[in-house]
């Protein structure tokens, strides 16, 4: 067993790991990164497949708890605030429960992208990057989180897939030459985003996976 409170089987730099990690840091709990090669598909391993049936990652085991197994980077962030934010310090209760799980589903359904170029997919993912970001601008510019006037790991949960965002919207299709700038076009969503960002916590892992993006490009030559 890891000497860790817990093991979370993740990707160098796939956005969906690092929030479990941003929420484990803002937790303090101590936890393993057990990173899969998505090009051998260690993802489909037995021993993964073992713990989540669905062979994708994360996936998290809390030795804290009886070595549960938890997966689903939102379920994960459910489980973690439930067992050990006992103070709510990014969690909330009564019906900001349902607020909250209301913003970790759009999360999980509005945000996404696809490894392959094929005009249908980009079209539509620069489209629904658009949409997402104007939904969070129409909330955020009334109020400074989603929910319990606090951030919750309902805004955590957009940290790095916001980061991808920016990074990867102009790559989609350059010929098109369309351009995504935070600060003029979605103001609130990038004062939002730079608050959660400039915390430790979540400053620490946005730089980790960064030098594991880079370390990686510098394997294929990039």
């Amino acid at each position: 067993m890891s000497g860790k409170d817990v093991t979370l089987w993740t990707h160098e730099f796939a956005p969906n790991g690092w929030k479990v990690v941003c929420v484990l840091n803002l937790l303090g709990l101590s936890y393993e990164s057990k990173y899969v090669d998505f090009s051998k598909q260690e993802q489909k391993s037995e021993e993964h497949l073992k713990l989540n049936p669905n062979g994708r990652i994360p996936t998290l085991i809390d030795h804290k708890n009886g070595d549960f197994v938890v997966w689903e980077s939102n379920a994960i962030l459910l489980y973690l605030v439930d067992t050990y934010d006992k103070e709510h310090e990014i969690s909330v209760t009564g019906l900001d429960r349902f607020t909250l799980n209301q913003w970790l589903f759009f999360q999980a359904s509005g945000q996404g992208f696809h490894s392959e170029k094929i005009p249908s997919a980009v079209e539509r993912y620069q489209k629904e990057i658009l949409r997402v970001l104007g939904v969070l601008e129409s909330v955020l510019s009334k109020r400074e989180w989603l929910v319990g006037g606090k951030m919750t790991i309902a805004d955590i949960s957009f940290v790095l897939w916001n980061e991808w965002a920016i990074w990867a919207f102009p790559t989609l299709d350059p010929a098109k030459n369309i351009e995504l700038d935070m600060p003029r076009d979605f103001p609130a969503v990038d004062a939002w985003h730079k608050k959660m960002t400039a915390l430790p916590e979540i400053k620490e892992p946005l730089a980790e996976r960064a030098r594991n993006l880079l370390a990686f490009r510098a394997r294929l030559g990039q």
